[in-house]
Parts: C-alpha cells; sequence; structure tokens
C-alpha cells in the first residue's frame, strides 16, 4: 500500500481499486449507528489486509497462538476523504497506542504526542515509574512482611486471652454473688457479714486491677510492632497520595495538550469540550480514539471528509464483547462530546435513534379481562418512553385504558426484542404481579436463533453484569461490580451454522440474554441481528415466546404462548 500513497501526504492512501463507480454519499456517517458505506468498507478491507502483512511493528492482537506476550485487540479506523486533487482515499488510525508506540507508517499521528522522548508526559512517567517501584520494594520487604505478621498473631493473642480472663472475671463476680446470697441465708452475724463482704470486694477490685495492669502492658507490646509497622506504612502512604496527586497533575497537563478542529475551522481542547457534560471533565485517555484522530488530521490537512468506520481487529477483551474483524460505533463516554464539536460544519445522516421506528406500527392483544392484559410487544418498540421517543407500549396502554390506575407496565423488555408482555389496569393488580416477579415465581421462556453452532446441548450461564460506564447502554461482564445474571438455555435446533435456542432468564438484567449469547465465557454465538453485540440484520432475533404466571384475582395458574416470526 505504500507505493499507492500520495507522495506530499503520507497518511492519505489511495484505493487499490478503481473508486469511480462508487457513488458518494450525500452525508457524512452518523458515528453512533451507523451501517458501513461500501467506500468505507473497501477501505477497511485494504486496511486489514495490511494488518496481515505488514512487517514494519509487532503486536499481540491474540490472533496467534504462538505469538508471546499480552493480548490487547485495538480498535481500529478508517475515513474515506477528497483532497485538493479531487482524489477520493482514505486515513487509517488506531485508538491508543499500537506495539507501545503513538506513530506508525499509514496511521495518522496522535492529536498529541505524550510519548516524544524527552517530553514532559516521558519526564512524569519515569518519575511516577519510580514511586510505583519503591511503593512495590516497600510492600514486598521482607522485614514489613514479619512485621505485619507478628503484629496480627499479637493482636491475634491478646484478643484470646483478654476474652479468657474476661470470661473468669464473670465467673468470679457470678461466684461472689452466690457466696454473698448464702451468707445472708445463713444469717452471719454483721461483723462477720462486714468482713466476707469487704474481702469479697478485694477480691473484685484486684482483678479490675489486673485486668487494668494486663490490658496496658498489651497495649505497650502492641504499640511498639505497631510503630515499627508504621514506619513502612506511612512511607508507602505517603507515596502513594504523592503519586495520586503527581498522577492528576500529569493528566491535567495532558488534557491541556489536546485540541480539536472541526469543519468550520474551530478549534476547542478537552476541557471546553467536557466543560457542560454531566461529568465535567474529559475522562482518562480522551481523545486517543481512531475517530478523532482521523477528522483532526482530515481538518489539519485540508481533506474533505466523506464517510468512516471503524472494526475491532484481535481477540475480545475479557469484559466487553467485541468480535475480530467486526464493526463498531464510536464509543460514547469518550467520544460522543469531542465528536459532537469535531462534526459541526459537516452535514451528517440523521440520528437513528431520535426516529420512532415504532411509527404505524400496531401492538396486538393477546389476551385481554377486566385485570390484565397480555401483548405481543413488536420488535424495536420501547417498553417504556426514552429520553427522545414517548411512543412506547406504556403511552399506547395509557390511551387505550385511559381509566387504568397505577404503573400500568409490570416487566420490560428491551426494545428490540419482541413478544410477551404483561400490562395491569389497576395498582392493587400492578402489586400483586409485581411481588411474582420479584419473588421469581413468573416463568418466562425466549427464543432466539444463534449466529453460530453450540457445541453442547443445554446449560447454564453465570456471568455477572454492569452498564459500560463509557459506552451506555453497551453492558459489561464484571465480576468486582457487576450484578449477577444467570440464564438457563437449550438448544431447539441446528443447521446452516444457525442454532435455534430456548433461553430461561433467571435473572433479569438489561441485555442478559444477549451479552450471555455472545459473550466468549457464555456460548459465544451472538444472536442474529444484534447490533450491539453482533452484526446488524433485518431485527434482533430474540422473542419472548412463553409466560406462565399465577392470575392476581382467580389465583389459577395461566400460560400464554406467542411464535416468533422468524
Amino acid at each position: 500500500m505504500d507505493q499507492n500513497q500520495i507522495q506530499h501526504n503520507p497518511c492519505f492512501t489511495s484505493f487499490q481499486q478503481d473508486v469511480t463507480s462508487y457513488s458518494i454519499p450525500e452525508r457524512f456517517t452518523f458515528p453512533f449507528y451507523y451501517e458501513p458505506h461500501p467506500l468505507a468498507v473497501l477501505a477497511s478491507e485494504e486496511l486489514q489486509q495490511h494488518l496481515k502483512n505488514q512487517e514494519e511493528w509487532r503486536h499481540n492482537f491474540g490472533l496467534d497462538e504462538d505469538q508471546k506476550g499480552l493480548v490487547i485487540g485495538k480498535m481500529f479506523g478508517v475515513l474515506v476523504v477528497r483532497n485538493r486533487q479531487n482524489e477520493i482515499g482514505y486515513l487509517a488510525a488506531f485508538s491508543g497506542k499500537l506495539a507501545g508506540q503513538n506513530n506508525h507508517s499509514l496511521f495518522v499521528p496522535p492529536v498529541f504526542d505524550m510519548l516524544t522522548e524527552g517530553g514532559f508526559f516521558k519526564k512524569e512517567e519515569d518519575i511516577l515509574n519510580k514511586i510505583n517501584a519503591e511503593i512495590e520494594a516497600l510492600e514486598n520487604n521482607s522485614q514489613f512482611i514479619a512485621l505485619e505478621q507478628l503484629l496480627a498473631k499479637e493482636t491475634e493473642l491478646f484478643n484470646v486471652e483478654l476474652e479468657n480472663y474476661k470470661k473468669q472475671i464473670k465467673a468470679s463476680k457470678k461466684e461472689r454473688k452466690a457466696i454473698r446470697e448464702k451468707a445472708v441465708n445463713d444469717n452471719l452475724d454483721s461483723v462477720s457479714f462486714e468482713n466476707l463482704l469487704e474481702e469479697l470486694k478485694k477480691e473484685s477490685l484486684k482483678q479490675a486491677y489486673f485486668l487494668k495492669d494486663f490490658t496496658r502492658q498489651w497495649e505497650v507490646r502492641l504499640t511498639e510492632t505497631q510503630e515499627k509497622v508504621e514506619i513502612f506504612t506511612n512511607r508507602i502512604s505517603f507515596l502513594k497520595e504523592d503519586r495520586k496527586n503527581k498522577s492528576n497533575a500529569l493528566q491535567q497537563q495532558l488534557f491541556e495538550q489536546y485540541s480539536f478542529l472541526n469543519a468550520c475551522g474551530e478549534t476547542k481542547s478537552l476541557f471546553e469540550i467536557f466543560k457542560n457534560t454531566v461529568q465535567g471533565k474529559p475522562p482518562a485517555a480522551a481523545g486517543e480514539c481512531a475517530a478523532p484522530k482521523l477528522l483532526h488530521y482530515a481538518y489539519q490537512h485540508q481533506l474533505e471528509p466523506i464517510c468512516m468506520a471503524e472494526f475491532w481487529w484481535g481477540q475480545s477483551p475479557k469484559s466487553e464483547i467485541r468480535k475480530h474483524g467486526h464493526f463498531y460505533p464510536a464509543c460514547r463516554g469518550k467520544c460522543e462530546p469531542i465528536l459532537g464539536h469535531m462534526l459541526e460544519g459537516l452535514e451528517v445522516d440523521e440520528n437513528p435513534m431520535l426516529v420512532n421506528p415504532a411509527d404505524g406500527v400496531d401492538i396486538e392483544t393477546v389476551y385481554e379481562d377486566d385485570y390484565i392484559v397480555i401483548v405481543n410487544k413488536p420488535a424495536e418498540f420501547l417498553s417504556v418512553p426514552g429520553i427522545n421517543i414517548q411512543d412506547s407500549v406504556y403511552e399506547r396502554m395509557r390511551l387505550k385504558y385511559p381509566n387504568a390506575t397505577g404503573p400500568l407496565i409490570v416487566h420490560r423488555l428491551d426494545m428490540s426484542t419482541s413478544g410477551l408482555m404483561l400490562i395491569a389496569k389497576n395498582k392493587d393488580v400492578h402489586k400483586a404481579l409485581q411481588s411474582q416477579f420479584i419473588k421469581r415465581t413468573v416463568k418466562k421462556r425466549y427464543v432466539a436463533l444463534l449466529n453460530g453452532l453450540v457445541s453442547a446441548n443445554e446449560g447454564e450461564i453465570n456471568l455477572p453484569l454492569r452498564v459500560d460506564l463509557e459506552d451506555r447502554p453497551r453492558q459489561l461482564v464484571c465480576y468486582e461490580h457487576g450484578k449477577p445474571a444467570k440464564t438457563q438455555w437449550k438448544i431447539v435446533s441446528q443447521n446452516e451454522n444457525k442454532t435455534k435456542i430456548h433461553f430461561w432468564p433467571i435473572t433479569g438484567r438489561t441485555h442478559q440474554l444477549r451479552v450471555h449469547a455472545s459473550h466468549s465465557l457464555g456460548l459465544n454465538c451472538p444472536i442474529v441481528g444484534d447490533d450491539l453485540y453482533g452484526t446488524k440484520a433485518d431485527r434482533l432475533h430474540l422473542h419472548a415466546e412463553w409466560l406462565e404466571f399465577k392470575h392476581p384475582i382467580t389465583r389459577e395458574i395461566v400460560t400464554f404462548e406467542v411464535a416468533p416470526e422468524f
């Protein structure tokens, strides 16, 4: 590909084949939800071929079993552009670093190169690395480890001995009480009784003094050991606080170096871009993604952006779902504010998330009585009103049953999922049905078509989930902060590299079935049409087909089933 690059602009790459027959899109790609334009697909294919064949650098994407080292998959991006000579070509970029470097031939440079030798980042990074090394040395110091173990052992011994002595004191107190009571019952003369009380009092004081002296001696002993431990812990705490402050200052200094152009020729810094967002400040690594790099370079070199696409190359990370070679939208947490500025002045495709896909679509009523309604929600239909679109099952039911009381919606389905939904006509019925869902006595079965073949016949998936804070509404597998998510499954049939499957969700987490199907630790086969965790198709092939619960009024077990339209 190098021989095809324009000499005066080494990052502008001409297509290897004639593209004059390709239509040019009227508007630029909406980067957060798109179907790649054929030109962007062609550019991606050429870049992928380059990644397979190049020998300039080595990076472990996890595609070669024999390659050693840490596996790091990467997001790559292509931006199809027109240069001042009216030639169509493309730019390429990667997110973050590649093979430990920011700059490689073919790829556009970063907006700011923090890895420049002698630059402030490298100098501060060296300081932080020295602090990290000192912290690690202190934490692994044999004397420190021995002192910590000694302190723990002495503390445990003190607590055991203290507890035993307290038990002795309690038993002695009980014994003295019995002696006093016996003396009273034996009608001891007053002098003898007073002498007895004095002896018992002395014994009580003696035990109290011993307890006080015992505690004091142990406190002295423990304090001596604690002070020796604190010589290390205080130094470690100081270093960690120093590291935190230096790291924050470095991050601040870094953000000050990042300024982004837009199509109008206007420049904004990261701080200006993020100051009015919810977080109020840029997240870590903001500005290092492929899309901002591509657009900034194009604006700098008077290249007209035509369309773009981003794809994942390599093994998927453990937490999120990224399929090798698949196209993905730009991330929202870091890129949405930046691209919001950078796309100003460009004619951009309409945001499809502002268009109501349910407009003109009817909802089928499966069952109705005086208390409940069962509907068959179409795919791409909101269960409840969204931020931008109000039309939903809730709104339709509210209009259809104006005299109904309560929240109406008992449970939800994802917008893209079709199938059975339960509606309550009054508050008491809603409360009774909600109670069944909370107690997990409601039984649900979904049917899905998976893109791939599952080897086992049935099983259970346990993968805890939480929202991806930097790319909502995507979900992550997270064993530290995720909520428990459990799914039972069983294969219905398999043919032509597709698996029809039944899912029984034990829990009801957002996108649970979609993640459990697609994740490498789940079934590793995305649901057909899953535009978040797989590949877009005519629709998401996931349907809530069967529902069983106790009728809140008749108390009978009722069952409903509606077959999917796929």
